[in-house]
């Protein structure tokens, strides 16, 4: 489904963003992919046409009411890149966004704010979040006497940023704690995955609501399945919306959700979701009847409505054997078999053991060298279920596995 968009009056919807109380549009621009590169120190080197595009995407997103601009320390040009573009824009017609790293040393990430404002050419961000809250000893390092947040505080009163926020890709415990956080104020705000290939944190989203906090969804089309070329069978089942318009509605549809963020490499890369944003409430109930054909189908491969339903019987991977990330692994696999999420399953699968912080954990290579006893039986499960489980994800994910 794509609408003519060819007239500039759409504008999309905006929510109260939490206890920040900014207007913000439900759809925000995400702007790593149209940088030039991951390299900051390149910045003398981007291209021209590089230069050219980003401007274009900003320019899309502003025409369109998308004044929510977000950005991050970590994305290499993107920040000095955006910081040439805001130039031509009074400061007032934009809500800007950063992330940086939090650090050990809370003098160096105070620094690395002040870098980042200089990058951006601007005197004050309106949201800066602690990117990267993962794990405890993250988050301890954030919320303890006079660490980043304190940090973030006297920044915030010297005139430097205005809301802050964390972002965090780590389990659900991690993320209450965080929200739960009452050092320094909280945080206002927090960006977080949800959405409908995965549910796990909705007590975060609903924890975040009762604390009038704003909640910023990451990217709901790419790591929300890699949406944006789907299989057949998504495409299909989401008719007449296409899978990542219903996945955008469906976000929305919960009230404790503000906005999600489009990573647009291309100016026409808002099109997709702008047309139909601002039907949500129109179509609720199809987008209601759409998931229905999701989880009856889902139900059907896996005998669950929901692919990462059985997400909590599993123990951490901190505390697994071999460190396997079962959780992980066993809602990949019914992705690939329930939804034929398979080239997602399998990108995700093979980050498992590469020490990345958002995908912890190893697969289930070694699965035969461990005994799983105790955690078979927390589960309710007979220990040989759960290897042959393992193993047939493994089979199916692995770069070698068959495609059938």
């Amino acid at each position: 489904m794509q609408a003519d968009l060819a007239c500039e009056a759409i504008q999309v919807p905006v929510r109260r963003f939490g206890r920040t109380g900014l207007a913000m549009p439900v759809i925000t621009a995400g702007l790593m992919r149209a940088k030039y590169s991951w390299n900051c120190h390149e910045i003398s080197n981007v291209s021209q046409d590089s230069q050219d595009n980003l401007e274009q995407v900003v320019d899309r997103a502003l025409s369109l009411g998308i004044n929510h601009l977000e950005t991050a320390r970590a994305y290499g040009t993107a920040e000095s890149q955006l910081g040439a573009v805001l130039k031509k824009y009074p400061r007032e017609s934009y809500i800007l966004q950063t992330k940086v790293a939090p650090s050990s040393d809370p003098e160096e990430f105070s620094a690395a704010v002040i870098d980042s404002l200089g990058r951006l050419g601007v005197a004050h961000v309106d949201l800066l979040a602690i990117h990267g809250v993962n794990d405890f000893e993250t988050l301890w390092q954030v919320c303890r006497k006079n660490g980043c947040l304190a940090a973030a505080r006297r920044l915030r009163d010297l005139g430097k940023v205005r809301f802050i926020g964390f972002s965090g890709h780590g389990p659900t415990d991690v993320l209450l704690e965080a929200i739960r956080c009452e050092e320094y104020e909280g945080f206002d705000y927090l960006n977080l995955h949800w959405y409908t290939i995965f549910q796990a944190h909705t007590s975060v989203i609903e924890e975040a609501a009762a604390r009038d906090l704003g909640v910023l969804i990451i990217s709901p089309s790419d790591k929300g399945g890699m949406l944006h070329s789907p299989p057949q069978k998504l495409v299909d089942l989401s008719h007449p919306l296409t899978p990542m318009q219903f996945n955008d509605l469906f976000c929305l549809s919960r009230d404790e959700i503000h906005t999600i963020t489009v990573g647009a490499a291309r100016p026409d890369d808002f099109n997709e979701h702008v047309s139909v944003v601002r039907e949500l409430k129109a179509r609720r109930e199809q987008v209601g009847k759409i998931y229905m054909r999701w989880q009856s189908v889902m139900r059907e491969a896996t005998g669950m409505g929901r692919p990462d339903e059985n997400w909590t019987d599993w123990p951490s991977w901190t505390r697994t054997p071999g460190y396997i990330n079962i959780s992980f692994i066993l809602w990949l696999y019914n992705l690939a078999v329930g939804w034929d999420l398979l080239e997602y399953g399998r990108s995700r699968y093979r980050q498992l053991g590469l020490d990345v912080r958002w995908v912890p954990g190893n697969n289930a290579a070694a699965v035969q060298q461990y005994d799983f006893a105790k955690v078979a039986e927390r589960a309710g499960v007979p220990k040989e279920k759960l290897v042959d489980m393992l193993n047939k994800a493994h089979k199916l994910l692995s770069c070698d596995g068959p495609t059938e």
